[in-house]
């Protein structure tokens, strides 16, 4: 199996991806309006995972997940359930900024610029495998979802984020076998909190944030 070597990170060998899962992942993604590749980033020692939804704009230009708005408000997560960068891996759903055209005021544009929007299910399914070979490869103790649409990635369930918000689970992942999604053997304690940036659309919901991040500091002293 030939292996192509992922450099992100400053330089630093990230991850290592048989060749063939780029090659199809890219070919499943041509007839998409998407761009950039952010494979993931962090402590491949990890013991922790997080899975988010799909690069942003910032994102796919420099190759690294959340470093963005929603980048900072993650960091702000994290340090308050006394975790840092170097302590988790971060990856997502899918690895190129799906976009939509809208318009827009703003001058030299000539009227249009690209906006994010949620990934579709045949994104979703194109970059699937990507996803299995990681969580394969890392075997994290933990993973935190974030939002809905990694949490459906990881357990196949369209549960509303406010009734699992902050509530480990022990579940099989699901896996994209002969193109279908198969739970895996092995379970995993999923951890779901909502996406970073849904704070800054919701303000109200930052008590709820706020108590889910103090069941993560409590799972993760325990």
């Amino acid at each position: 199996m030939q292996v192509t070597t992922i450099l992100l990170w400053k330089g630093v060998v990230d991850v290592e991806l048989p060749k063939e899962l780029l090659d199809q992942a890219n070919k499943r993604m041509k007839p998409h309006d998407t761009e950039g590749l952010v494979i993931g980033g962090g402590n491949e020692q990890a013991s922790i995972m997080i899975v988010g939804e799909a690069p942003g704009e910032h994102e796919a230009v420099e190759g690294r997940p959340f470093i963005g708005r929603a980048g900072k408000e993650l960091d702000k997560q994290l340090a308050y359930a006394g975790l840092t960068r170097d302590d988790v891996y971060i990856t997502s759903a899918v690895r190129s900024r799906p976009y939509k055209w809208v318009k827009t005021t703003r001058k030299g544009t000539g009227g249009i610029r690209k906006a994010n929007r949620k990934p579709n299910k045949k994104e979703i399914f194109a970059h699937a495998p990507i996803l299995d070979y990681q969580i394969s490869k890392l075997q994290p103790s933990l993973i935190i979802a974030l939002g809905g649409v990694a949490y459906e990635r990881l357990t196949g369930r369209k549960d509303k984020m406010k009734e699992v918000l902050g509530k480990p689970m022990d579940l099989p992942v699901m896996n994209l076998v002969d193109e279908r999604y198969e739970p895996t053997e092995q379970t995993y304690t999923i951890f779901p909190l909502y996406h970073p940036a849904a704070i800054f659309y919701d303000p109200r919901i930052k008590e709820e944030v706020y108590r889910a991040l103090d069941n993560l500091k409590a799972y993760l002293t325990k």
